[in-house]
């Protein structure tokens, strides 16, 4: 049996990285794991901020592909639209797993170190608020919590003032189905989304039609299933709470899980839900 070590040098692995870019340095690794300065000399505090960190990493680039998406559907090219929303319900699907790991988190552990939080709480995680806003679920009194942060606060405030996301698909539904513009409903801008029977109306012709109207079905079933992830991640988001907390006050002053489940009856896309009673 040989007792040689392995050496990746000897195959060109490059080994004095003195000089050169190294992987650390690419992802600038010292800062981003240095980030986690704990409150509490409580075990669990380490978990709470990884899994709160991590979240708003990939909230991060959910906002990048939905931008990107946007832009995408707004010069016509659909292909990497699809592509970007596929992506955006495989990134909630990881935000999802996530909670599994906070879950082995108990009542007890947590309470070792709530205190420290103070008043912070997911609640006002901004990129959370831009998610909602992009896809179109937009209450301006959720602006109320980042007047403190103005670049943060204008940049929420910049985003009502465009079309959402949806917003654009039904331009895109109107156009490709009409044939026109013409009667497109006027964007819901600072305001949630709420059902619209003409656009109900489209969306049940597409359905009707999968052949004649195949990429936009296929762009309907992609809003579901971000959608589908979407609410998952809000499922799990109150049965952890639930676990961990029972009916305790968040700690931003929400009523804690009675706030989440009220989160659970928002629809982002409710026509592409609605429509499936009348098919």
């Amino acid at each position: 049996m040989s007792t040689s070590v392995d050496n990746p040098g000897t195959g060109g692995a490059k080994m004095d990285l003195k000089d050169v870019m190294s992987y650390s340095d690419y992802l600038h690794l010292s800062p981003v794991l240095n980030a986690q300065q704990m409150l509490s000399t409580a075990h669990d505090e380490l978990l709470f901020i990884i899994q709160h960190q991590t979240s708003e990493l990939w909230m991060k680039l959910i906002l990048h592909e939905l931008g990107a998406a946007r832009d995408a559907l707004k010069s016509g090219d659909t292909a990497t639209m699809f592509k970007m929303l596929a992506r955006v319900s495989r990134i909630f699907e990881q935000l999802n797993n996530q909670w599994d790991v906070l879950r082995t988190m108990t009542p007890a552990d947590y309470t070792t170190f709530r205190k420290a939080l103070g008043q912070s709480s997911g609640f006002q995680s901004y990129q959370y608020r831009m998610i909602e806003y992009i896809l179109g679920n937009r209450n301006p009194n959720m602006l109320r919590p980042h007047v403190h942060v103005p670049e943060v606060h204008a940049m929420l405030l910049k985003e009502l003032t465009q079309p959402s996301f949806y917003d654009e698909v039904v331009r895109h539904l109107f156009r490709t189905v009409d044939g026109h513009e013409n009667d497109v409903p006027t964007p819901q801008l600072d305001s949630p989304h709420t059902a619209v029977p003409n656009i109900q109306a489209r969306w049940k012709t597409v359905y009707k039609n999968i052949d004649v109207y195949w990429s936009l079905y296929e762009l309907g079933e992609k809003l579901v299933d971000l959608e589908d992830y979407f609410r998952r991640w809000r499922f799990n988001h109150v049965t952890t709470v639930e676990r961990v907390i029972g009916f305790k006050r968040g700690t931003g002053g929400t009523e804690g899980v009675s706030y989440l489940r009220r989160m659970l009856d928002v629809e982002l896309f409710p026509e592409l839900w609605y429509l499936r009673g009348e098919l």
